[in-house]
């Protein structure tokens, strides 16, 4: 049996280019006692990975030269060797990586219910990005009824989340998203009060315009100007939650800090960043909790899912060139 696996071959500079990447065809070693064969059939495609190609300090180890491409996946257990927790026609999900065929001893996996929700739903709603959105809206932002609500990458598999979670709690949400397509999709199917078309208008006159009593709470996935503009308009006890900063990933020169930070002083407001691995031994809860608001129709799950692992160079892409809506999703098995 044959593995296609992805290896990371250099730091890329800049937006990754085609030779940062190697994929490569490799004959399926024999299992040892205690580990399990994965059958990949869905990888999650996120921003943070480009930040794992980074040789920086951060909040986990980065990708080695030479290791498979790290990435969140889920699929079927079809191999089994001596004890272990998983059996032979298991679904989980963890840290398979960019390649068919996963090896494990079963740590940091979770088995996942095919039949309560699609596989690939386990990568966005009921995955990280859900986990993200939910532990990042209510545990760090702390928000309340009433509460205006402003967020960035409002189309994209976290801020489309943060948006719902904050209509369910009554809150007032304005997105921002790029493209005319985008800003009528987070009002007319998310339900999201207003929107924002940073591409064709000024971020600025817009806030001012749309919140103009000022914002409780800015969820910021973009960083850059984006974030520099939404502090500005900061309410006294505001909270700035920073998730993400995919305006900056793929920057060649210094990351843009934001110069408009003593709003953060007269408003005596907070900034603050979150890593949702801090939340794990809450996943659960909010697992059902999301899942019930699906089964209630007050979520809706937006996915664009691509096939083959050949096509994941121009997939990932998409992250950084806003071609994709919602939650993006590599399919391996097809």
């Amino acid at each position: 049996m044959i593995n296609r696996k992805l290896l990371l071959k250099k730091r890329p500079l800049g937006l990754p280019e085609e030779d940062t990447w190697e994929l490569i065809d490799e004959k399926i070693p024999n299992l040892s006692k205690g580990e399990i064969l994965i059958e990949q059939e869905y990888i999650s495609l996120d921003p943070a990975m480009r930040g794992w190609m980074n040789k920086a300090r951060s909040y986990i180890k980065p990708i080695e030269i030479g290791d498979v491409m790290r990435a969140g996946s889920v699929g079927k257990v079809i191999k089994k060797y001596g004890e272990n927790k998983f059996s032979e026609g298991d679904y989980v999900t963890g840290w398979g990586g960019v390649q068919t065929h996963c090896i494990s001893n079963g740590e940091n996996l979770f088995k996942v219910d095919p039949v309560k929700s699609n596989l690939s739903t386990y990568l966005g709603v009921l995955g990280m990005p859900g986990m993200t959105a939910y532990f990042g809206i209510l545990e760090e932002a702390k928000i309340k009824t009433g509460d205006v609500i402003l967020v960035s990458g409002a189309a994209g598999a976290v801020g489309s989340l943060v948006g719902q979670i904050s209509k369910i709690k009554g809150c007032r949400v304005v997105g921002i998203a790029g493209g005319e397509k985008k800003c009528k999709f987070i009002k007319d199917d998310l339900g999201f009060d207003d929107s924002i078309d940073y591409k064709n208008a000024s971020v600025i006159n817009e806030i001012k315009n749309k919140c103009p009593n000022g914002i409780d709470v800015y969820f910021d996935n973009v960083g850059g100007e984006i974030l520099d503009a939404a502090l500005i308009f900061l309410k006294k006890n505001a909270r700035v939650i920073l998730c993400g900063a995919i305006s900056q990933y793929n920057n060649k020169e210094s990351i843009k800090g934001p110069k408009n930070y003593l709003s953060l002083l007269v408003n005596r407001a907070s900034m603050k960043g979150m890593i949702v691995t801090d939340y794990a031994n809450k996943y659960d809860k909010a697992i059902d909790e999301i899942s019930s608001w699906i089964e209630d129709g007050k979520i809706l799950i937006n996915e664009d899912i691509y096939e083959g692992i050949d096509n994941f160079r121009s997939t990932f892409l998409k992250l950084f060139n806003g071609n994709k809506m919602g939650k993006l999703i590599l399919k391996l098995k097809t």
